[in-house]
């Protein structure tokens, strides 16, 4: 067991970790569990390590380097999930019997729609990360979101593509519950609009992602909207360049992490970005200590640091104005929340739990190691906002 702020102790750190006892402090109320369940290995690690890297830091801020809210500890169990449901749903349920009534991480959208129906019944606080299926939305009363999601990506490359009434678009996704999100999404928004809506799926499993872009090639499409996740990113952008797609289509796709934008090369300069986050996009003080926070940790701000600094500061507020104890006072203290966040001001929706959040469109400039994104848009939370559904339950 490690301490990485005052006051707030991680545990649990192995596959066999525990959620802790949950005892109190001999002059203080009893500790409040935490369970982190994200990808801290397989195919989206990179990620699941900028999350939580965010959520430390997001901890130490909220608490104000206390360690506390509310005057009670609040105690954080790391489990790995690897990127698999089944082992999400396994791990949840063990921290779910030792006491854990707060959930965080989810950083694929598979984990999180599995992890959101167990919450329900078990009446656990559920903040799903990176994970941005549109599906989460709405889905149930105890299941909310610290990221983007998918509907808000289109959204706001909507406000790069112009007029799509009667043109061609393909998303050209990987076949995931991510990838299919972002068909979706496109379909309801740019179809919406009068576009004609296709799309090419590879397996997330494809080494050679040649074929798939010739099939993107062979469409024609007037605009291509690329969703990809994952380590195979370089081989997708060469192959779509190799094959001519970034000189005959309009290409439009979401800024990834700062690994990545070297990556482009040549073929920056072809693509237009909408952007879920890049360090400094934010441009005001919570960004900062966010920024600050994650630095002097001996980490590296990235795409998702906001999501696990957001879910961070959604914990600390439903303790301090819901409950330690009860997880429906804090649904109801999250319900409809207004805060200051990393890229801004943020709301949860009280209808359906969608996070309103500014949005960016971006461009690469520079070279080789040297490139980095500037900052061209903010779209306003209000712009970017997914249509409002019920609550499922």
């Amino acid at each position: 067991m490690s301490t990485f702020t005052a006051g707030i102790v991680l545990a649990g750190c192995s596959a066999a970790g525990t959620a802790g006892s949950g005892t109190s402090d001999s002059a203080g109320p009893a500790a409040v569990e935490v369970g982190l369940v994200y990808s801290r290995s397989g195919p989206l690690a990179a990620y699941g390590k900028q999350y939580k890297e965010g959520f430390t830091a997001g901890l130490d801020y909220a608490t104000h380097h206390t360690g506390k809210a509310g005057g009670h500890r609040i105690v954080v169990t790391e489990q790995d999930d690897a990127g698999d449901p089944s082992k999400a749903v396994a791990e949840a349920k063990t921290l779910i019997g030792k006491g854990c009534r707060i959930l965080a991480g989810s950083t694929d959208s598979g984990v999180a729609l599995q992890l959101a129906p167990l919450a329900a019944q078990n009446k656990v606080l559920d903040i799903s990360g990176p994970a941005a299926t549109d599906a989460i939305t709405g889905v149930n009363t105890y299941t909310f979101r610290s990221g983007r999601q998918s509907y808000q990506d289109i959204l706001t490359a909507g406000s790069l593509l112009g007029d799509a009434k009667g043109r061609k678009v393909t998303v050209l996704a990987q076949d995931s519950a991510f990838g299919q999100a972002n068909v979706t999404a496109v379909k309801a928004v740019l179809g919406g609009q009068g576009a004609r809506v296709g799309s090419v799926l590879a397996p997330p499993s494809a080494g050679d992602l040649t074929p798939f872009a010739r099939q993107v090639k062979s469409g024609k499409p007037d605009l291509v909207f690329v969703a990809w996740a994952g380590a195979s990113a370089p081989a997708l952008w060469t192959a779509l360049d190799q094959q001519g797609v970034l000189d005959s289509s309009k290409v439009v796709t979401g800024l990834a992490g700062t690994a990545s934008y070297p990556v482009f090369g040549a073929a920056g300069s072809k693509v237009s970005f909408l952007a879920h986050y890049f360090p400094g996009a934010g441009k005001n003080a919570v960004e900062k200590a966010m920024l600050d926070g994650i630095t002097k940790a001996g980490g590296t701000p990235d795409l998702f640091s906001p999501d696990g600094f957001t879910a961070a500061q959604m914990i600390v507020h439903a303790i301090e104005s819901g409950s330690a104890t009860d997880t429906s006072a804090m649904a109801a203290a999250l319900a409809g929340w207004s805060f200051d966040g990393p890229k801004g001001r943020e709301q949860i929706r009280a209808t359906d739990h969608a996070l309103l959040q500014p949005m960016f469109t971006a461009e690469l400039t520079g070279s080789g190691a040297s490139v980095k994104p500037r900052l061209l848009t903010t779209v306003p939370m209000s712009a970017a906002a997914p249509p409002a559904k019920p609550l499922a339950g």
